[in-house]
């Protein structure tokens, strides 16, 4: 199905409205998210990514509504060429370890080299809830750190 156009009633406002099966979070931070924002900000500043996503899974989970506890990454950089899988996950960890040791529950990596996203842009897809969340007390001393 292609995209329709439509248009405003201004003369410079033309608007690309796709199915929502082509829908993709926008890049922007958001004001509401701000450990999502930390996460993108942190990221962004270490490693100067081609290609970056963040994307909060919590709502996937046993926590309460609107938690940013449980995140999934897709990091792409020259910084990773010639380093192995391993590597690039603690760097990443490293970059974020604030916010493991204190708000986020969770964190999903996937860390390409450009070379890699070229040849697989693809995002992981992250495995359904099993519900063990539910009764790990960490989660909520966390997601309460997260408050203060």
């Amino acid at each position: 199905m292609l995209p329709s156009v439509s248009r405003c009633t201004r003369p410079i406002c033309l608007s690309v409205v796709r199915p929502l099966a082509h829908f993709r979070p926008p890049m922007d931070p958001d004001p509401n998210r701000p450990v999502e924002t930390t996460i993108r900000t942190k990221l962004t500043e270490k490693f100067k990514p081609d290609h970056l996503e963040v994307h909060n899974e919590s709502h996937m989970h046993a926590v309460p509504p609107g938690s940013e506890s449980h995140f999934r990454v897709l990091v792409v950089s020259t910084q990773f060429v010639g380093l192995p899988l391993i590597q690039r996950h603690r760097l990443v960890n490293e970059a974020l370890k604030e916010e493991l040791s204190s708000r986020v529950h969770a964190l999903a990596i996937q860390a390409k080299t450009p070379e890699q996203w070229g040849v697989d842009p693809a995002l992981g897809k992250s495995p359904s809830c099993m519900g063990g969340s539910k009764n790990d007390r960490t989660v909520e001393e966390k997601l309460k750190a997260g408050r203060e």
